[in-house]
């Protein structure tokens, strides 16, 4: 039983996602979301009060590998290693939250209201943290945050470079791990 009602969460998640993305966060309704997937609006109900707790619980099912990853850097030694391979693991949970991302970008607004604006904000100041040293001198700084937004110009923005989807995120995945490279060596 637990089985299939994770099942709906996710279907429902996926749903109000896609509709969100569609006609805006703001001119969605739950009847909406209930009609597509074509359940009653009790039924939804049952899962979700509002569509605020939709998507604050997407947001925390999406960013949840971004936090074990930023609690797992946080217990490696801080070598050049232990930063490629938080590179490596966020690139995987970027590309994973892409749909929640993408939508994040287009509703500023709507998210701005909500909790999970500023906590996003502090996740990518803790993970810009761990890929640097305190001493590192400006531009390697510099270096160790483009890192992390190279990651996140390949899973939002290479999509309209022409290419092989594999071959574009091992070349932005080098790209980033590159930039890190260097900041350790200016070290």
């Amino acid at each position: 039983m637990a089985q299939a009602r994770g099942n709906t969460r996710q279907r429902i998640q996926d749903v109000a996602l896609e509709l969100f993305a569609e006609q805006g966060y703001e001119t969605t309704s739950l009847r909406e979301i209930a009609e597509r997937l074509d359940v009653t609006k009790a039924a939804l109900y049952y899962h979700f009060k509002t569509k605020e707790d939709i998507l604050v619980s997407i947001f925390e099912d999406l960013t949840r590998p971004m936090d074990e990853l930023i609690e797992w850097a946080g217990e490696q030694p801080a070598t050049l290693e232990t930063r490629q391979e938080i590179l490596r693991r966020y690139q995987q949970a970027l590309l994973a939250a892409s749909p929640l991302f993408r939508f994040m970008q287009e509703n500023q607004a709507a998210v701005g209201k909500l909790s999970i604006g500023l906590t996003f904000k502090q996740r990518m100041i803790a993970l810009t943290g761990l890929l640097q040293d305190p001493d590192f001198a400006m531009t390697d700084k510099v270096r160790s945050v483009s890192a992390i937004f190279t990651l996140h110009a390949g899973a939002f923005f290479m999509h309209h470079v022409e290419g092989d989807p594999e071959e574009k995120q091992e070349a932005v995945l080098e790209v980033a791990l590159d930039l890190i490279g260097q900041a350790h060596r200016g070290h």
